[in-house]
Formats: C-alpha cells, structure tokens, sequence
C-alpha cells in the first residue's frame, strides 16, 4: 500500500510567464490528504482555487489551462509533469499571476524545487490510477496519423513519436520506462520548441510573450538558433508534456503510447481516464 504524499517544507522561485509574460512569484505548499494539486490565485480577490484535475481543462491552444471559480490558470503542465514524477498528491500551488513561471522552458527547475522542499508521507492510501484495459483517443482529421493510447503496465512508460515536416527535425522517436533517475537526466531538461516563422503570429495572439533563446529552441528553415541539450529534444519535452497533461487524471500507473500527440489529445485522454477513476 502506498502512502499519498506532500511537500515538507515550502519553497518559492520567481519568473516570468512563458505565454503572458507577466512576473509571477510561485509558492509551493504542502496540502492535507486527500487535497490533491491546488492552483490558488492570491492575487485575486478571495484567492479562487482550481483543482488541477482533467474536468477543469478549458483550453489547449499551445498549453494546457485549467478555470474554475471565476478564474484560469495555464501552461501548467512542465510543472505538473515534475509533481508527477516524484509522486506529490497534494500541494497547494500560490500564484500572484495566471501562470507559473517558464524558468528555462523545461521542467528541471520545478523538480530540482520539489526535491529541496523535501516529500513527506501522510497517513492516508494513495489513489493510484493503475490502467486496467485500452484507452485510445484518435485525432479524427488525421487519418489515424495522430493518436494517444493508454495500455496496463507494472510502472509508467512513455513512447512517443513526433512527426515534423522540417528537415531539421523530422521523426524522432524515444521510449522511456519513467522514474525519478532517468526524468532528471533525460526529460525534465528537454526544453519547448518553436518555429521562428510562427512567432510574430503567436505574439499578436497573445502567446509566446515571455520566449526568449534561454526557455525555447527555435529553428528556421536553415539552422536551429540555439544550441541543442539533446538531438532529438522536440520528442522529449513532448513526453514532459504527456506526463503533465496525463496527472490531471492523477498519478498514473500505465504504459502510454503516443503519435504527433498534443495539450489537446493528452487532456482528452486525461478526462477519459479521470471519468472512469473519479
């Protein structure tokens, strides 16, 4: 029987928005049972708070939001992918602005913040989703090229294949059996990508305000613009991003395969499972 678990002691880091741009200071807190991950806006009238949970998914244009009680907070999924590899059930996530801070586009920072935070066993039994049968969600404009799979394993393994037209990135290909060891080394620095074309129109959307060359790997049509931590980094932080998207169903014990999968598809698949354990 596994016991849940929170955070010891509190901690706090400070940055910018990877979207908004906006400074944000971010507080992690330890949460009683049964609490699980809370996102509290303080710096909202009354501090609303929104349950990261799969139901509370609004959007996932370029990231994943959650709303709830008259207030949203998104591109939360870098910093739920590392509360999901080191198993946290319950924190309280403080934030003075509508999302965490991008730090260096990864999510090495949250997990390197979790671990001097410490983890404390609490008394009550985890409620560890352990997928049982085939959970399958299809981008249904895609010919079957783009999918999600969730299938029974004795652990949690991610095998993910992106499919880029680009020359420079093409199809890369990674398959990890995840734990703490090989999510520090070989995912959580895998940072998120952009294309140098698409950039202006992210920003007069409204998107990509705090992206700099120290949080993104950009690329054009001849070269990338930064150096790489990884050959094949898009595949990576693509599996960083289903282990975000998928805790919003809770700590999951599958194997997940994925093709050219996105916010979009992972948070479906997230709601499917959530319904069925929930």
């Amino acid at each position: 029987m596994q016991k849940q678990t929170t955070l010891k002691s509190e901690v706090t880091c400070t940055g910018i928005g990877l979207h908004s741009g906006q400074q944000v200071t971010m507080k992690l807190k330890s949460a009683p049972v049964d609490s699980g991950i809370i996102f509290k806006r303080v710096d909202l009238p009354n501090s609303p708070q929104i349950l990261a949970a799969a139901e509370n998914v609004t959007t996932t244009v370029r990231a994943t939001t959650l709303e709830k009680n008259g207030a949203k907070v998104f591109t939360i999924e870098h910093l739920m992918s590392a509360l999901h590899v080191q198993k946290i059930d319950n924190c309280i996530v403080e934030l003075d602005a509508e999302e965490p801070p991008v730090m260096m586009g990864n999510s090495i920072d949250f997990f390197n913040l979790i671990k001097s935070a410490g983890i404390e066993e609490q008394g009550a039994e985890r409620k560890e989703i352990v997928i049982d049968k085939i959970y399958r969600v299809d981008d249904l404009n895609s010919e079957g090229r783009r999918f999600i799979i969730a299938l029974p394993y004795d652990g949690l393994r991610i095998s993910f294949t992106s499919v880029n037209p680009h020359p420079l990135v093409g199809i890369q290909y990674e398959d990890f059996v995840i734990d703490d060891d090989v999510y520090e080394k070989e995912i959580a620095p895998a940072r998120t990508i952009a294309y140098e074309k698409e950039i202006e129109a992210l920003r007069s959307m409204g998107l990509g305000l705090g992206g700099t060359l120290e949080n993104v790997i950009v690329y054009n049509d001849e070269r990338w613009l930064n150096d790489l931590i990884y050959s094949d980094e898009l595949v990576r932080h693509k599996i960083l991003d289903v282990i975000g998207d998928l805790r919003l169903a809770g700590i999951i014990k599958g194997h997940i395969i994925a093709a050219a999968s996105g916010h979009a598809l992972n948070t479906k698949l997230a709601k499917m499972i959530f319904a069925d354990f929930n």
